[in-house]
């Protein structure tokens, strides 16, 4: 997030394992909602009799030529991507009209009584936007740990301050956050091989660019970036007042450079089948010697935890030999710059400026930093989540929309199951292994059983980065609690006001936030049609989570397991390699194309999960024919609607960074996989010759 602390994205993100239906709107909108921007046209106005946007479409385009533009078109050559913003769609939309509910709620909650949660969120709100008490602090919030660093003469010293500088949340499977600047990153979930008991992740990290191409890539605008890199670093130790600011930056880029040489990669990271590497502590100094790991541990509150199981094992070997063969002074350069750059959004203005020019206009090309409200509705989200949730949930959530939509899944997942038992493919055994799966799956709905609970943390409005550092801490303490807690399955790892959904294959559960259970989405007043195709598909891809390319090596008790024949396995495989190829055919931009296999989970999902709402839809109308409304028949208000629920464009550096980072196509080449259904081609009338046709022994059929 450009324009809220880094710690935010670790606080929001998905879970480990967690596979999510769509990255972040932007940035600074999923987990940063915020209002709508007075210069941008509509993302989604649909027509009130049927719930698609007429108005948005662009019926000169043919169907089976563009769909995704014969769907919004004109929304497209209309819309401007607001100033604040690196991409906008209808995910972004429904974001900022969240981000406007969030405020009221925030500020209605003030008069709250002390020590309360809502006072709480409201204190963490008011405190951000007190601007002129955060200039006069200047940077004296972070003297202590500066101070700390400055201190460090030993490599012991060295391990003890990261093993206290350790925190949790990042996402190994949906490549969420594994740039963390911290050292290494921790999570703490169901054991791979042991579901029902929860086990500690350590993940590879130290890197303040997204991804190690970024520091190894020989392309220009990747060097580009690494210069811009070196003068930001540069800047922000300037600003604190360090000496000799350019030659620590290039301590710190060369630094993070070899930790990028170790680092695995996107697609590796991404395949568990590499991931379950239960290391015993005791073996850590033998496994990867240079960096005191019991002195490490015990800092980082693990001194007796036994075993931690590696994601990346030889990330983690390379970096903690350059814990050993690296200058202690290179290493405080980088804790110094690291300490500084996560919390400038929290520091006067000068420090917040430098941290956007580089976080979101240079990497991702946003014009305009977000008004300061907006930056304190994500503080709020980051640091209390569950707190600002409860008070969206009561204000607009109502428990109808709660039963409708558990209709809703409930008629998916019979779809799905139906779909299973049609597979002529699929031999009893592993079908019957299918059916156990969505029978044990758990369905969370707007919001989670139980709540987190904020009663250790403390909240003082006028201490704005202390107030950050009590909030992670109190997160990183309740992950290591549940080192000796029953694994819940009804844990949820999105808060109820962010617009997305999520899988949760170590779990065998998916959650669907309340934020998201909204129109264009959901809408009562919509066509059945619509409402399958735009948030039916939704559901049906998180479903389909369960069953794609890394959800299908999990079993029902969230057990990674091998539970396919050989023949199934190998049929499965190639389909998937079908569509790795047809991905890797999408040129988004000259000479950089979508990557099939690093995208290969969502697109499955995508396929699967439309496949599976379109079967539910039809079987909801009872062998009645689909209503015909506005000249639209049922066939095409569905496939409509799902198309223009990937509605959204994005500046070209943020689709330059999707494109390497990112596990999610870009949306209209998500709207693309209805060239795989057969319906689609009946709907629109598309033909032999036309750019999305595919005779149908070349059309997907994953699930």
């Amino acid at each position: 997030m450009p324009n809220a602390p880094d710690f935010a994205r670790r606080m929001a993100v998905t879970s480990l394992l967690a596979l999510a239906c769509h990255p972040a709107s932007d940035p600074a909108s999923a987990a940063n909602p915020a209002p709508l921007a007075a210069s941008a046209a509509s993302a989604a106005s649909p027509t009130p009799a049927t719930g698609v946007d007429r108005a948005g479409m662009d019926t000169a385009l043919a169907p089976g030529d563009d769909f995704f533009g014969y769907a919004n078109g004109t929304w497209a050559k209309t819309t401007e991507i607001p100033a604040d913003r690196s991409r906008w769609g209808v995910w972004g939309e429904l974001s900022e009209q969240t981000a406007l509910k969030l405020r009221a709620a925030l500020e209605s909650a003030r008069p709250s009584a002390a020590g309360t949660e809502p006072r709480k969120a409201a204190d963490v709100y008011a405190g951000f936007m007190d601007e002129g008490s955060i200039e006069a602090k200047g940077t004296d919030p972070l003297a202590p740990q500066l101070g700390q660093i400055a201190a460090l003469r030993t490599k012991t010293d060295l391990a003890r301050l990261l093993g206290e500088l350790l925190r949790a949340d990042v996402d190994p499977l949906n490549n969420t956050d594994m740039h963390t600047d911290r050292l290494f990153g921790l999570f703490v979930s169901p054991a791979f091989s042991e579901p029902t008991r929860n086990v500690p992740y350590l993940l590879q990290g130290g890197l303040g660019m997204p991804d190690r191409d970024y520091y190894l890539s020989s392309e220009p605008r990747m060097s580009k970036l690494r210069d811009e890199y070196r003068a930001h670093v540069g800047a922000v130790l300037r600003l604190a007042g360090i000496g000799d600011p350019e030659a620590r930056a290039g301590r710190v880029l060369a630094l993070e450079t070899k930790i990028a040489r170790a680092h695995a990669s996107r697609e590796d990271s991404s395949e568990v089948s590499k991931a379950n590497n239960p290391w015993p502590t005791r073996e850590l100094d033998k496994r990867a010697p240079g960096l005191d790991w019991s002195v490490f541990l015990a800092a980082a509150g693990l001194a007796e935890v036994p075993v931690i199981s590696v994601w990346q094992p030889g990330a983690i070997t390379g970096t903690a030999a350059l814990v050993a063969s690296e200058p202690i002074e290179s290493w405080q350069d980088w804790l110094a710059f690291h300490a500084l750059d996560r919390r400038s959004p929290l520091l006067p203005r000068a420090f917040v400026d430098e941290h956007f020019a580089f976080h979101a206009r240079a990497m991702r090309g946003t014009p305009q930093l977000e008004e300061r409200w907006k930056r304190g509705v994500a503080f709020a989200n980051a640091l209390l989540p569950d707190a600002v949730g409860k008070l969206f949930v009561e204000r607009h959530f109502p428990p109808e929309s709660k039963a409708l939509l558990g209709e809703m899944v409930q008629t998916i997942i019979q779809a799905f199951r139906r779909r299973v038992d049609a597979l002529d493919w699929m031999a009893p055994e592993t079908r019957a292994k299918a059916q156990a799966k969505l029978g044990t799956l758990y369905v969370g709905i707007g919001y989670p059983e139980r709540w987190v609970s904020y009663e250790g943390v403390e909240i003082v409005a006028a201490d704005v980065v202390g107030n950050a550092e009590r909030a992670e801490f109190g997160h990183y303490r309740r992950q290591l609690r549940k080192l000796s807690q029953p694994v819940d399955k009804g844990e949820w790892w999105m808060m109820a006001q962010l617009v997305n959904a999520v899988n949760l294959p170590l779990q065998n559960a998916i959650n669907f936030p309340a934020a998201i259970l909204v129109p264009p989405f959901f809408d009562p007043g919509a066509t059945a049609a619509v409402n399958y195709g735009a948030i039916g598909a939704v559901i049906g891809h998180e479903i389909s989570h369960s069953f794609d390319d890394q959800g299908a090596q999990f079993d029902e008790t969230g057990k990674l397991a091998d539970w396919w024949t050989a023949d199934d396995r190998a049929h499965f495989a190639a389909s998937g390699a079908a569509l790795v190829a047809q991905y890797d055919a999408y040129e988004p931009l000259a000479g950089l194309h979508v990557n099939g296999k690093l995208t290969l989970g969502e697109n499955i999902a995508d396929l699967a999960g439309l496949a599976a709402a379109h079967d539910a839809w039809v079987a909801s109308l009872g062998g009645t024919p689909a209503p015909e409304v506005d000249g639209m028949g049922g066939e095409q208000q569905f496939f409509i609607a799902y198309a223009q629920a990937w509605r959204g464009k994005q500046r070209e550096p943020t689709l330059r960074q999707q494109l390497i980072v990112d596990g999610h196509a870009p949306q209209e080449y998500r709207t693309a996989t209805v060239r795989n259904i057969d319906a689609w081609y009946d709907a629109f009338e598309v033909t032999p010759g036309q750019a999305l046709y595919l005779e149908p022994s070349q059309r997907v059929r994953v699930w």
